[in-house]
């Protein structure tokens, strides 16, 4: 794990946020990209205590961190240009790693748990239309070299747009899920399984891609392949993404994962039950998927000073 032979981190410590970190992705299912992002923030923070105090820090002083050392760090961060929302972030890892250390030291971690993360306002989904949506799931493979990739991409599209799919989770898929069943079982972030029902344009999609994809589609290989056989870069489908909505004018927020904004934002628009949605998203707290709530608000806002003659 990163953080272990850094100089400016002692060895004890170095070797336990390792351990924390690969207890983050064995045993919680933290994605790669969180884990990372952790070890980032908590060695920043671990080196700048060190610093701070002048010399080696063990487990249980860690863990007894005091207020003050604590808003020197935060008062750091700011200073070297850390956003609210990222230094919330930051806060966020650093309490996770004090509570295991605190949890192995017997120390008392109650000043940094207790830390309030600072405010700073969440920005708003940003769905496409419903036009929109439907554009790109019509144009997304205009462009393709072949017809069974444009077939491929316009899948994916659709269990973004559909199923309201992470693309991680869409391209996650294997052989073994096709054809798509009535019901599909989705391992989501860290490990939370759900079952989202599947539209017939979905399975029609996947059936069409699968019908002219070159490759043997083993029932424990991925479903969606690469030009070469192997599994789709994601950054495939963002390329395909962006030259899509460049022809069709859409804004730069027309990204893979706007899809999934979509799905959930015209699901509400059209009646949905909020807490139906948190289960279809995947969401482990419904304070996620009530932001979707304001995008509905403001989009309502929106037509209303358009249209009312006395807006």
């Amino acid at each position: 794990m990163a953080g272990l032979g850094d100089p400016f981190l002692p060895p004890a410590l170095g070797a336990a946020l390792g351990q924390w970190l690969s207890q983050l992705a064995a045993l919680e299912g933290a994605a790669a990209n969180t884990v990372e992002a952790y070890r980032r923030d908590v060695t920043r923070y671990l080196k700048f205590l060190v610093a701070h105090r002048g010399g080696a820090e063990g487990l249980a002083a860690v863990a007894r961190t005091s207020q003050s050392d604590l808003r020197a760090w935060m008062a750091e961060e700011r200073g070297r240009g850390l956003s609210a929302r990222s230094l919330a972030r930051a806060l966020s890892a650093v309490k996770g790693f004090t509570a295991w250390a605190a949890d192995r030291s017997g120390a008392d971690a109650a000043t940094v748990l207790s830390a309030r993360a600072p405010k700073f306002r969440r920005k708003l989904p940003r769905p496409l239309t419903e036009d929109g949506a439907g554009a790109i799931l019509a144009e997304i493979g205009a462009d393709a070299r072949e017809d069974w990739i444009a077939a491929r991409d316009t899948a994916i599209a659709t269990l973004l747009y559909g199923l309201g799919l992470r693309i991680s989770e869409a391209l996650s898929l294997t052989g073994a899920d096709h054809p798509l069943p009535g019901v599909l079982r989705i391992t989501g972030k860290g490990g939370k399984t759900r079952l989202v029902p599947v539209i017939p344009a979905a399975a029609q999609a996947v059936a069409g891609y699968v019908a002219l994809c070159p490759f043997d589609l083993a029932p424990e290989a991925p479903l969606f392949r690469g030009a070469r056989g192997g599994p789709v870069n994601p950054r495939l489908i963002q390329a395909a993404m962006e030259r899509a909505r460049l022809r069709l004018g859409l804004p730069a927020t027309a990204t893979p994962h706007a899809l999934r904004h979509s799905f959930a934002t015209h699901l509400l628009s059209a009646g949905g039950d909020l807490r139906a949605i948190q289960e279809l998203l995947g969401h482990a707290s419904l304070s996620t998927t009530q932001a979707y709530t304001a995008v509905d608000a403001a989009r309502l806002m929106e037509v209303y000073e358009k249209a009312h003659p006395r807006a």
